[in-house]
């Protein structure tokens, strides 16, 4: 299921019909993010994605925004460490449109000097605003020490330096390398055959030739003991993310990851929500996350906690981690678990822009399991001890990252909660 079709200039297509609908989501896909990037260069995947939005050389920014709006549609870019899409949600009858504006960016845009200037000021100021916001910037230090001098630990918007030193002529060089169709990928979910995408999909591109793009350095992993950095604010809490390399997207234990995601604390009746925030009082906010990458992935555990309650809050975490290793799960918080993760991706699913974001993901990443029920049987055939397996091989002192943010002098009660010297 799912097997793109190639056009004779590389780019990939592929549809999910929804008769059933009135809309159809359209992404364009491609093979560029913060893992092809290095230092000197770092934020370029993502100025270039927002002047995407600036003009082309036949629209101009409010042109693109009335063509898609004033059609009841609604258009948005983003920027992953592997991908940049760009999509647009319309009505059927609108898909050649919607597609004709994307492959217009995407092929063709301005790239002005004067909107290059003023949305390099734009990102500083999102770069400046996300230092003050410790709950999303204690993942960027916890990246930087999960994969040191590596393109993973970089930040995605880049630093202040790295962002003002980019040139228009950087820029071109870079979109030159990577937005050629055969490092694409068009897709879409909604109403809408395969054969009408692909007929969209020639026309748009007709002019678009094909090169091989770079591919990425896969990371390298050296972790021999527990890492804990501290970066020392006066902030009202203290904030944490405590993180450890887990398997990548095309490991067939992505699904038990999944599993142990749920139970630990991916909705409020996980165990680390129920046990650290309900019953324990130590914090507000506290969530698990998975990060999938082609090569590697990560698990991450954050929270908000009152600067005195940390050592405490650290303590209950990881004697959490603990017990998954050595106790096996109870049949009914299995089920609940399974039952809500599969409930999750269904419902999701049922949207056509959720959908079209599902496929492409898998399909820009060279996955293979597209089909529903492949993947909730799979679920399904979780079982406690393969729980019990993963957790034994995760949760070790010496694959715990934990980085910190907030008024602490020092990191004395945190490191002995990790067992560092």
């Amino acid at each position: 299921m799912h097997k793109a079709v190639v056009l004779d200039n590389g780019l990939k297509v592929a549809a999910h019909p929804m008769k059933h609908m009135e809309s159809v989501a359209i992404g364009v896909w491609i093979r560029a993010g913060g893992r092809y990037e290095n230092k000197t260069n770092n934020g370029i995947s993502h100025l270039l994605e927002h002047l995407l939005f600036k003009g082309t050389e036949k629209r101009d920014m409010m042109t693109i925004k009335q063509e898609i709006e004033g059609r009841g549609g609604s258009f948005n870019g983003f920027t992953s460490e592997e991908h940049t899409c760009y999509l647009v949600k319309v009505l059927s009858k609108d898909a050649g449109l919607g597609l004709d504006i994307l492959s217009d960016m995407v092929l063709n845009p301005k790239l002005a000097e004067e909107e290059m200037a003023k949305e390099k000021s734009v990102i500083i100021e999102e770069i400046n605003m996300y230092k003050d916001m410790p709950s999303h910037y204690v993942h960027e230090i916890l990246a930087e020490m999960m994969w040191p001098g590596q393109p993973l630990g970089l930040p995605l918007a880049g630093t202040i330096d790295s962002v003002r030193s980019l040139t228009r002529e950087g820029l071109l060089a870079y979109k030159d390398a990577y937005y050629s169709p055969a490092n694409m990928l068009v897709v879409a979910a909604g109403h809408i055959e395969e054969s009408e995408l692909a007929g969209l999909s020639k026309e748009c591109f007709r002019t678009a030739s094909s090169k091989k793009a770079p591919h990425f350095s896969k990371v390298t992993l050296g972790q021999r003991e527990s890492a804990l950095r501290l970066m020392s604010k006066d902030t009202e809490q203290t904030h944490i993310a405590l993180g450890l390399q887990a398997v990548d997207r095309f490991n067939p234990e992505k699904h038990v990851l999944s599993i142990m995601n749920v139970l630990l604390g991916a909705n409020m009746s996980s165990r680390l929500f129920h046990i650290v925030r309900d019953e324990m009082a130590l914090c507000y906010e506290i969530s698990s996350s998975i990060r999938r990458y082609e090569d590697c992935g990560a698990f991450v555990i954050s929270a908000g906690v009152d600067h005195k309650k940390i050592p405490k809050a650290l303590e209950v975490i990881l004697k959490e981690l603990s017990r998954i290793k050595s106790e096996p799960v109870g049949a009914g918080e299995l089920r609940r678990a399974k039952e809500y993760y599969k409930g999750q991706l269904l419902f999701a699913l049922e949207d056509t822009a959720s959908h079209m974001l599902w496929l492409g993901e898998k399909l820009v990443s060279g996955e293979k399991d597209f089909s529903v029920k492949t993947i909730l049987d799979k679920i399904d055939a979780v079982t406690a001890e393969d729980l019990m397996r993963m957790g034994n091989e995760m949760f070790r002192d010496d694959n715990l990252n934990l980085s910190i943010i907030g008024p602490l002098k020092d990191a004395q009660e945190a490191r002995k909660a990790l067992h560092i010297p």
